[in-house]
């Protein structure tokens, strides 16, 4: 295959949001060093990291002018010294930075075979959204059968695989989504859903549970509070993976006199650098629940590569469901 030498490329040109993403025809095609391929991207994920980095909100995130993203999947086209696998050809998906984009390098090592049957646009995810929802249900969050799992943001690409997780490992589950979003919900097997607006979140999960065993935390903002609260008193755990709301401040004070609770962060970029096993035992457990049917390969909703902007607006204004994927057009 002929690789040109330049391409099609998001560019985020400050950090004032996503409005501000321009669509480039002369970016560079990156080279592959040692120990990493050349995808020729077919599809890349769009993910609320993408929007933090965007507004600078993103800790060390990168400084404009960049070319955004960091999920995609692809074809690999080229290879660096001394990789051995994938080989060329092959379709896989991973984390890099530069994935809005019509190709992206990736480390060897982390390039995740797409697998068998699936498309491209169907492994987004794969590598993201659902290694953050199992990670947050079971090493961190610890889910047992017959324990209340409440769950945020539960029409979302994490949120739509940690409701079908917990149902598997038999928890009861409240969900929390906007009032249209709440069929797609009912759908994964949620057994109450709330509306994710409501002012009173915590009083309504306490009155259906007495508190949930384990709260899955992304919303922040006001709704943090809401998830400290509604969860069950000494031992009630909170994994807090996002902050889609805008930050949520806890003092020792807090977790002293008002929410006595344990409260787990989570940034799977992190666990995959500071506890490799663990996250080799997440993929494991994943790849496993794949293979048993709990997880399905779904459909993302795709965008022209163009249109990321529009996308990201739609996902910061909480209008989409699932997983958004951007197309490059060839």
């Amino acid at each position: 295959m002929s690789i040109p030498a330049t391409m099609h490329a998001l560019q985020q040109t400050s950090l004032d949001g996503p409005q501000d993403l321009r669509l480039i025809t002369d970016a560079a095609v990156p080279s592959p060093g040692p120990g990493e391929v050349l995808v020729r991207v077919t599809a890349a994920g769009v993910n609320f990291a993408d929007l933090s980095k965007a507004h600078g909100t993103f800790r060390n995130g990168p400084q404009p002018p960049y070319v955004a993203g960091f999920e995609a999947a692809g074809e690999v086209v080229a290879m660096g010294e001394g990789v051995t696998g994938p080989q060329l050809g092959a379709h896989v998906v991973g984390v890099g930075d530069g994935a809005f984009a019509e190709y992206l390098v990736l480390p060897a090592a982390a390039a995740m075979p797409v697998p068998p049957g699936w498309t491209d646009q169907q492994a987004l995810g794969l590598v993201v959204n659902w290694p953050t929802a199992l990670a947050a249900l079971k090493p961190l969050g610890a889910v047992a059968a017959g324990q209340t799992v409440l769950i945020h943001a539960a029409a979302g690409a994490t949120g739509q695989a940690a409701v079908r997780m917990a149902k598997h490992y038999g928890a009861t589950v409240i969900a929390t989504a906007s009032p249209g979003k709440h069929e797609i919900v009912r759908a994964l097997g949620a057994d109450h859903i709330l509306d994710s607006l409501s002012n009173d979140l915590a009083a309504q999960v306490l009155r259906l549970t007495g508190g949930a065993d384990l709260v899955l935390e992304s919303a922040g903002g006001a709704t943090f509070e809401a998830s400290l609260a509604a969860a069950k008193r000494v031992t009630g755990r909170v994994v807090v993976y996002g902050l889609a709301g805008g930050e949520a401040s806890l003092s020792n004070w807090d977790l002293v006199y008002r929410h006595q609770v344990h409260v787990v962060g989570l940034n799977i970029g992190m666990l995959i650098q500071a506890a490799p096993q663990v996250f080799g035992e997440v993929m494991g457990e994943l790849f496993t629940l794949i293979a048993a049917g709990v997880l399905a390969p779904g459909e993302p909703t795709a965008y022209d590569l163009a249109d990321g902007p529009k996308a990201l607006a739609e996902l910061e204004t909480r209008a989409t469901i699932g997983k958004l994927a951007l197309v490059p057009c060839r």
